[in-house]
């Protein structure tokens, strides 16, 4: 087996592991790793606003307001306006949505996360800079993609 073959197959594991993953969360919560994200974001925000909430999680505010849709329409958050500014819309959890969340399994990137600070800070460095080159070398540099482990839909930069 040659070396490339065997960084082909990594890569697969990965998309596999990951693919994997996310069927088992939406089994086990009805939820969606950027249902997830996004429902652990407004809990750690505290009535906070779309856009912030975007940012929170790297995702676009039309992504957001897709998502916050969906969340709402099944009753697990609540949009609420401002009192001082009732141009500001707040976002919060509902009870079943803090319920929910809490019974949730972890996404995977937090497993991930947990192992990748435990590296020494070359290791990181080495790894950063290798899944970078792979991406480039992969024609993936104008794709845009938050730092959410989840399948799905990525859309190039010029066209979102």
């Amino acid at each position: 087996m040659t070396e490339y073959d065997e960084i082909l197959i990594a890569l697969r594991k990965i998309t596999r592991a990951i693919d994997l993953h996310s069927k088992k969360l939406l089994k086990a919560s009805g939820l969606t790793t950027s249902q997830l994200l996004v429902m652990q974001a407004i809990q750690k925000l505290d009535l906070a606003a779309p856009s912030t909430i975007a940012r929170e999680v790297m995702l676009s505010q039309a992504t957001i307001s897709s998502l916050l849709d969906r969340l709402e329409r099944n009753q697990l958050v609540r949009r609420s306006k401002g009192n001082a500014d009732r141009r500001l819309t707040r976002i919060e959890l509902t009870p079943l949505g803090e319920e929910k969340l809490s019974s949730s399994p972890s996404p995977l990137q937090a497993d991930f996360i947990e192992n990748y600070q435990a590296l020494p800070d070359w290791q990181r460095h080495m790894l950063v800079a290798s899944m970078q080159k792979i991406a480039s070398m992969m024609n993936a540099e104008a794709l845009d993609a938050a730092p959410i482990l989840a399948m799905g839909e990525i859309h190039s930069v010029s066209n979102p």
